[in-house]
């Protein structure tokens, strides 16, 4: 599965931005998809993840509340609302696809990733 992120860029403090990730592939439905951050000497960590169906949604404790995930699956897409963005929240993001539905915000268990797009918010 080839996954295309985009949508990042260049915001201030309380500013929203959406990020995208649109798959090159008819089984994208099928796939649950995550969404991962690294900042500059952190490891990389959970975002936010979705089930193949949409029906349920995982959130990092340090976004819940100002970060929405979605999806359609008629368009192959992936999405992530940022609002009230913090200078934290800087990062490159990664959209995933895979993972597993019982362990949905391990990493490991991902199978595909896109390049990843960076979210610079200022203060």
């Amino acid at each position: 599965v080839q996954l295309q992120a985009y949508g990042g860029g260049l915001v201030q403090a309380g500013g929203r931005l959406r990020l995208s990730c649109a798959a090159c592939e008819r089984t994208f439905s099928t796939y649950n998809m995550g969404w991962f951050r690294r900042t500059p000497g952190k490891e990389r960590e959970f975002v936010a993840a979705i089930t193949w169906r949409g029906g349920s949604t995982y959130y990092a404790d340090s976004v819940k509340g100002r970060f929405t995930i979605s999806r359609d699956n008629a368009k192959n897409t992936v999405y992530l609302q940022m609002n009230n963005l913090k200078p934290e929240d800087t990062a490159v993001y990664f959209c995933a696809a895979g993972g597993s539905t019982s362990m949905i915000m391990a990493q490991r268990y991902y199978n595909y990733w896109g390049q990843g797009t960076q979210v610079t918010v200022s203060s």
